[in-house]
């Protein structure tokens, strides 16, 4: 009988896999990558054409010796790693180490872990794909150039623990922008002015707001402006003057890529990227079903294409007029809006079998398996149903020459937001409209109601604003969204706290000298049309040494520069007042990996080290004692008091010795203003 060896990348799918494929089908895993470029040297020969230099990774020769024996037994052997680039390559790494010119080869892969696709696979066999292959190289010597040139100077710039990456160091800076944008910004005071009033012969109230006048619409600056147009509406009467009714649809949702998978499950379920990638993975290689085995029950993770196989239209247009009614069922399908970066390798994130509902899978799922499950089954199936329908009805009502307006809606029809809702988006209905409402109906007004509002600052990135971000600048690709956030947080150059991330002083000095240095590595157009580039190789249109051709020089110029420039800057350690306690030496301020601390110039005779505590000259508001520089856990900088923790004054914001004069509260400087710590009083001056 013939022996055929089937090669995957993760032990996890060869149990699913193996049930699914005759007695004689051996299936064996290569435990993801097999060779590597080495750790302790660049691994690129720049001076011979760029030729990578790949060693066996450590821990890895075992795995390939029990492989080179089964092939040697094989007759045909099938690399079915992921059908993704960096999948393609592990097969041509696998196929290099093992040596496989004189045996019959075939490269398979399969969007999800079905027996139907598997088996299909086996079918349309086909040889390695060296565009892919390329396309992976390109980026990982890309990546490698980048962290083995500048991470040393980063390490001599700022001690020591630094390292730069080509994403992560785009991603890192678009979180500082966001940052100083934030701490620049001064709020702008405006107030809101909504009526309630009443109709002849109803005990309900009708809620209005202020529009402006018949010219347009109004913003209230001021508590001046504000009482000048409460005057004038001072026994004016109110009517409305317009009544529209109208139809608006909500349509539904678009099934998921790894992007929006990301930014949902961040959104509805409170997962880190990682953790969603990690569960969706496990999802994809096979869940053990009560009565059913292993199955994989989720397509392939890694995409950023919207389609989907006709099979499963089918089924799933089947399943919705089964269950929920012929009158659900979409007539189109909800299009992503292009970004001209979509690859369209692999369909979209989607159940493996619609019919397989959540709460059949419950038994056989973790917690988090289930709820990311149940996320990923009712967007699909949300996706081809029809959209939510509203009635909407909008009064115009006038009181002199000001005009406000109320508004309502109501669902006519509930179509996708029957099984599915996007996080944040659960009250869709509002306003209640009085139904003897008419054109010309007189009202009466009972109470106002005014509100002091300051606008606000953008919000801090949160993981999911960041992959969106990412996503829309054409930045990375979906499988790198996760590790480049996993990787800034790890190093502590952004911190995660609430959801949203945070610079640290760690971060914002690597930033700091990334942008001074490399202003093209952390250029985000720059970063984008290297992804294009990259995106070239993959569908065979440029050479992938073209772009480390190209590439090279100009980074390899801009170490040089730096060296020089770097020597010239070097930070010297900066003598404290702080005396050290054990050998009387003034101790000086250092850097490491999580920042400053105080160090014994006496090194290594004395080794006694503290953290800093950076006094910015302003008393504490509570006690009187310096406020000085602290650190979160996490690493992001606050203002503390030196006296902490027997005086609790904190402020994210650099607090001023200068207090406000119309509340007496602690003034804060915010970019070229000075604000009143009080969000209540609202006062704001310039700097002097």
């Amino acid at each position: 009988m013939a022996r055929y060896l089937v090669i995957v990348e993760s032990p996890a799918k060869v149990k699913t896999i193996k049930k699914f494929l005759g007695s004689n089908y051996v299936v064996t895993a290569s435990n993801g990558h097999v060779r590597d470029l080495p750790k302790s040297q660049i691994g690129i020969d720049v001076e011979h054409d760029y030729e990578p230099k790949y060693i066996t990774i450590r821990g890895k020769g075992e795995i390939l010796a029990n492989l080179r024996k089964e092939v040697k037994r094989a007759d045909k052997v099938y690399l079915a790693t992921d059908p993704d680039r960096e999948g393609e390559a592990i097969s041509w790494h696998l196929s290099q180490a093992l040596k496989l010119e004189n045996k019959k080869v075939y490269r398979i892969s399969f969007n999800e872990i079905t027996k139907n696709a598997v088996k299909a696979s086996l079918k349309n066999a086909r040889e390695i794909d060296m565009d892919l292959v390329d396309a992976q190289q390109a980026r990982r010597i890309l990546d490698r150039i980048v962290g083995y040139r500048i991470s040393p100077l980063l390490w001599a710039k700022v001690k020591r623990g630094l390292s730069a990456g080509r994403v992560q160091s785009v991603a890192l800076r678009i979180i500082a922008d966001r940052e100083e944008e934030i701490n620049a910004f001064t709020p702008e005071e405006y107030w809101s002015l909504d009526v309630n009033l009443k109709a002849a012969g109803e005990k309900k109230l009708l809620n209005a707001k202020f529009y402006g006048t018949e010219e347009g619409k109004i913003t209230i600056g001021s508590e001046e402006e504000l009482k000048k147009i409460m005057k004038e509406l001072e026994g004016e009467s109110f009517s409305v003057t317009d009544i529209k009714k109208g139809e608006r649809l909500k349509k539904s949702p678009v099934v998921f890529t790894t992007s929006t998978l990301q930014q949902e499950a961040s959104k509805a379920l409170n997962f880190a990227t990682s953790k969603t990638m990690r569960i969706a993975q496990q999802l994809y290689e096979g869940i053990d079903i009560k009565g059913n085995g292993t199955v994989g029950v989720i397509t392939y993770l890694r995409t950023d294409s919207t389609r989907v196989s006709e099979e499963a239209e089918g089924s799933v247009r089947q399943f919705v007029e089964k269950q929920y009614g012929e009158e659900y069922v979409a007539a189109g399908t909800s299009k992503k809006s292009g970004t001209g970066k979509i690859q369209d390798a692999h369909e979209a994130i989607r159940p493996t079998d619609v019919s397989r509902t959540p709460a059949m899978l419950k038994d056989s799922l973790t917690r988090d398996q289930f709820r990311l499950y149940q996320l990923i089954w009712k967007r699909f199936v949300a996706s081809r149903m029809q959209p939510a329908r509203y009635e909407t009805t909008s009064v115009r009502i006038s009181a002199g020459r000001y005009r406000f307006t109320a508004a309502a809606s109501r669902i006519a029809f509930d179509g996708f937001r029957l099984i599915y809702t996007e996080a944040g988006e659960e009250k869709e209905e509002g306003g209640v409209l009085l139904k003897s409402l008419a054109e010309g109906a007189v009202l009466t007004p009972e109470e106002f109601d005014t509100k002091q509002h300051f606008t606000q600052p953008p919000a801090h990135y949160t993981e999911a604003a960041l992959v969106r971000t990412l996503e829309e600048l054409g930045i990375g690709r979906p499988s790198t969204y996760a590790p480049t956030i996993s990787t800034i947080i790890a190093r502590r150059y952004v911190a995660k706290e609430n959801k949203n991330l945070y610079m640290t002083e760690l971060g914002e000095v690597v930033n700091h000298i990334m942008k001074q240095s490399f202003p093209s590595i952390v250029d985000v157009n720059f970063t984008a049309n290297m992804e294009s580039l990259l995106d070239g190789v993959e569908e065979g249109k440029v050479k992938w040494k073209t772009i480390i051709e190209n590439f090279y020089p100009d980074l390899d110029k801009a170490v040089e520069t730096a060296q020089k420039e770097l020597k010239n800057v070097k930070i010297e350690d900066e003598v404290s007042d702080e005396i050290c306690e054990e050998c009387g030496r003034n101790m000086v301020i250092k850097y490491g990996p999580h920042g400053r601390f105080l160090a014994c110039p006496g090194f290594p005779d004395c080794r006694n080290t503290k953290p800093y505590l950076e006094k910015i000259g302003v008393k504490c508001p509570l006690c009187g004692k310096e406020v000085v520089v602290r650190k979160t856990k996490k690493g992001r900088r606050y203002f503390g008091c030196e006296d902490n923790p027997e005086c609790e004054f904190m402020s994210w914001q650099k607090p001023s010795e200068k207090k406000c004069p119309k509340c007496k509260s602690y003034m804060i400087e915010k970019g070229n203003r000075l604000l009143c710590s009080n969000e209540q009083c609202g006062y704001s001056e310039n700097k002097n």
